[in-house]
């Protein structure tokens, strides 16, 4: 994978700024700024106005040098100000803020009054920021807000109202997917909900494989057996954990084979639980074929939120189904190998053994 750095050097010289500027280059942006005589404005590179006659451009090193010069910042571009992207990261974690502070579910058009921005402008920046929209994070957050109430309040009907949810068939509408189980289930720890699991010995050392009665929950590579079997254990504690059955050796048979040659792919049913964003991240990996590799940029762009590789990152570690869920094959833009839940050494002998390039 080739990798293209841009620097300062790659706009030493009149002619490549006004190449820049012509293309409207947002590599260039911060690296110089440009001003228009006839207007009395300057812009940063990438500004959306059309560029004035050549004749009448000049080229500055900073906002400084420029408002020194006789510019103002231009009003669409905002030269003196941080990029737009900045701009747009930071508008939309105080939205979240916003959102995770809330008693009940805020509208588009409260949230868009907040960010002093209209409903379809506020709900397309926060889209590509996050991957999801405003209604969606703010789904997600009840949801979570219902998992650490269930432990805390009195009754499974107090903690959904106190998630925000101003009725219960509307949370029992979505619960089984967000929770796993029925929210009395979920409570009790698990009771009443009951997994399968084996512990066994591959190639890259303990593997764990547990199912439910949907499919195959939870794939866990380490070294320490009783470790991949405690990690199971504190997600459900008092789930009935069913180990060790002779009908169940041969899915664990498919999951380790799954491992030693992961082109073959895995034909049993999965048990995927996460966010709508988690979802999207996990099916996305779920096409990429065995021997190549994508980037943390190109897998964000793959689930159309190109500006969401941090949560497209986030989603990868939370990743609970090695190898079957393949964010092994997520690489570095520049192709080195980055942090793997279940070891950089693992994830390194995954892709050999699948040739990846």
């Amino acid at each position: 994978m080739t990798v293209t750095t841009t620097t300062s050097n790659d706009f030493a010289t009149d002619e490549a700024r006004w190449t820049a500027v012509q293309r409207r280059d947002s590599a260039a942006d911060g690296q110089f700024w440009y001003s228009v005589r006839t207007t009395g404005v300057y812009c940063r590179p990438s500004c959306g106005a059309r560029p004035a006659l050549r004749a009448n451009i000049g080229f500055h090193a900073s906002t400084t040098a420029a408002e020194q010069a006789g510019f103002r910042p231009c009003l669409r571009c905002k030269p003196d100000q941080p990029p737009l992207a900045e701009r747009h990261a930071a508008l939309v974690e105080r939205i979240c803020r916003v959102i995770e502070a809330a008693d009940t579910q805020p509208d588009l058009l409260t949230l868009a009054e907040a960010a002093n921005l209209s409903q379809f402008h506020l709900h397309r920046i926060f889209k590509a920021h996050t991957g999801v929209t405003p209604k969606a994070y703010a789904a997600a957050q009840r949801q979570r807000r219902v998992q650490q109430n269930l432990v805390r309040e009195a009754t499974v009907t107090d903690a959904i109202y106190a998630a925000g949810f101003n009725s219960s068939g509307r949370f029992y509408a979505t619960s089984q997917g967000a929770l796993g189980m029925t929210p009395t289930a979920f409570r009790a720890g698990g009771k009443g909900a009951t997994i399968r699991f084996a512990i066994a010995q591959c190639s890259l050392g303990a593997i764990l494989t547990a199912s439910t009665d949907v499919g195959i929950c939870a794939i866990l590579l380490g070294d320490d057996p009783d470790a991949l079997a405690r990690e199971l254990q504190d997600r459900f504690p008092k789930a009935e954990l069913i180990g060790a059955e002779p009908a169940y050796e041969e899915t664990v048979a498919k999951v380790i084979g799954l491992v030693e040659a992961p082109e073959l792919g895995l034909d049993l049913p999965l048990d995927v639980r996460g966010t709508a964003f988690q979802q999207r991240v996990w099916q996305a990996l779920r096409t990429i074929p065995a021997g190549r590799k994508v980037s943390y940029t190109e897998l964000a762009q793959m689930v159309g939120a190109p500006k969401s590789v941090r949560a497209v990152a986030g989603a990868c570690a939370a990743n609970a189904l090695a190898v079957a869920i393949p964010c092994h094959r997520v690489v570095r833009t520049d192709g080195s190998l980055s942090g793997y839940r279940w070891g950089v050494q693992r994830k390194q002998a995954l892709l050999e053994r699948e040739g990846g390039k």
